[in-house]
């Protein structure tokens, strides 16, 4: 990209609200169903309907926005949104608008385990959901048809806006990131962006580096809808160098709304930008101001879990490394394994080599997750104990942890099933040495001339006689032992 500009950047971040029911009405939230069955008046938007506030949306907004270091607001109020779409039966959305949830937090940019910056969160406004368009055979926005299924509409939101702190796509990604993860701790939302429960919008702008106007003036680009972290990222990048080849050939930048195809990586032009007053917002007459009381606010603060950045600095002194702090951290279901894990077991360490490494294989192989494990932390505990003892080797160990995965039974009860425990009496594994040393005469000489690779083949034949239950050490020690004499004798 062209050195005279500036990457100017704020996100819009949707969140489906996990709620049992819709904002204003009692019909369910659930993803899946058959399209057009969880509907009612109120969220077809019928004449005379009354909407009626959800409270427990309420709760979730003030939990994230409290987690996001907000103001909340003791008064808010809602406002219609008015605007036409296929999908938004009433021709307006309820939102808010001047008068939000919460404004005035923030976001960390986190690498390598630190904070390197902060994204301002311009506000936190509660809002219910549209329907949803499912187009047929679209392709840059060019669809054949497209059928209208409106069990989505009605649906809690809640909108989070940054302010345009955002300077790079890698910095987006790193706000996404921190942001999902915060929201998952509190349990608000599944946040699966490839089910539309967490989309987000991307406003690009470029800033000649001798600009002094505001930066809402300048001309700026929405890319709608994104469905991953990833996608944000590709689309950014892709509108960057979009917008830069078309400055540098001396053309404006259309304001305007785009769309973003994950196969091309290209973003493609939807529709002109709105601006709020194409809206016509007013205060919603159906719904009375939104008033919390310090009560209501100060119980949804006492019930906030820890926050990323304590649950890094807890792992950080554990003695984790920072690529393993952000892979557990990411992962609710990991945090808690490692948690309980690590209040049964010292080392820390080994308990994250374990997660990390063999169980994860398991994990992946089998499309499962920390949360529903079947190997539970207590045994996962159990395993490394028996290593600790000298009964398994490592080597030993991983395959008793593959079938404690498919018996889902405990250590020690697949040990025993497997009649396996590892060989530590001095005078067995010494006799295997001496047929081992006595088969391999040229291999003795190899390493008695210097050939430390040697050693480790013989270490191997030494293993698969004993069916890798000989304690790795004391074959070590004792074939060292073993070429000495035999040397002596030579």
């Amino acid at each position: 990209m062209n050195s005279n500009f500036e990457v100017i950047i704020g996100l819009e971040v949707h969140v489906e609200l996990k709620t049992q029911s819709k904002l204003f009405c009692s019909c369910s939230t659930e993803f899946g169903a058959e399209p057009n069955t969880h509907t009612c008046p109120i969220c077809l938007g019928m004449p005379g309907v009354l909407p009626v506030l959800n409270q427990q949306a309420v709760v979730y907004a003030t939990k994230a926005a409290m987690a996001l270091q907000c103001t909340v607001h003791p008064y808010s109020k809602f406002d219609r949104k008015q605007y036409f779409y296929p999908d938004l039966p009433k021709a307006y959305q309820i939102s808010q608008y001047d008068q939000p949830l919460a404004e005035h937090g923030s976001v960390p940019i986190v690498e390598n385990g630190e904070v390197v910056k902060k994204i301002g969160v311009r506000r936190i406004h509660l809002e219910e959901d549209a329907g949803k368009l499912n187009h047929i055979g679209q392709r840059l926005g060019d669809a054949k048809g497209s059928l209208v299924d409106l069990n989505r509409a009605g649906v809690p939101l809640i909108e989070i806006v940054s302010e345009p702190d955002i300077r790079s796509a890698e910095e987006a990604r790193l706000y996404l990131t921190e942001l999902r993860n915060i929201l998952s701790y509190l349990d608000i939302s599944d946040l699966r962006m490839e089910e539309g429960s967490m989309r987000c919008d991307a406003n690009v702008s470029l800033r000649p580096k001798d600009y002094t106007g505001s930066l809402e003036d300048l001309p700026r680009v929405e890319i709608k809808n994104v469905n991953s972290i990833r996608n944000v990222q590709r689309g950014i990048e892709y509108e960057v160098e979009r917008q830069a080849e078309l400055l540098a050939r001396g053309e404006r930048i259309v304001k305007e709304t785009r769309g973003f195809d994950d196969q091309s990586g290209r973003t493609y032009s939807q529709r002109s930008k709105e601006e709020a007053n194409d809206y016509r917002y007013f205060p919603e007459p159906d719904l009375p101001p939104l008033v919390l009381d310090e009560a209501f606010i100060q119980t949804i603060a006492g019930s906030l879990p820890p926050s990323t950045m304590t649950i890094r600095e807890e792992l950080k002194a554990a003695g984790v490394q920072p690529k393993d702090i952000e892979i557990i951290l990411a992962d609710q279901g990991a945090w808690a394994f490692w948690q309980d894990a690590t209040s049964q077991y010292a080392d820390a360490r080994q308990i994250t080599n374990w997660m990390l490494s063999d169980l994860s294989r398991l994990l992946n192989a089998h499309g499962d997750s920390f949360a529903t494990s079947p190997v539970s932390p207590s045994n996962l505990v159990e395993l490394l104990k028996l290593i600790d003892d000298g009964t398994l080797s490592g080597r030993m160990a991983k395959e008793v942890l593959d079938h404690m995965y498919q018996t889902k039974q405990p250590a020690h009860i697949v040990v025993k099933d497997l009649g396996l425990s590892q060989i530590t009496d001095q005078n067995a594994i010494t006799q295997v040495v001496e047929e081992t040393v006595a088969q391999h005469p040229q291999v003795v000489q190899d390493y008695l001339s210097g050939k430390e690779k040697a050693l480790g083949f013989l270490v191997g034949q030494v293993m698969k006689k004993t069916k890798g239950q000989a304690k790795p050490d004391m074959v070590n020690a004792i074939l060292k032992e073993v070429i000495q004499a035999y040397a002596e004798k030579a």
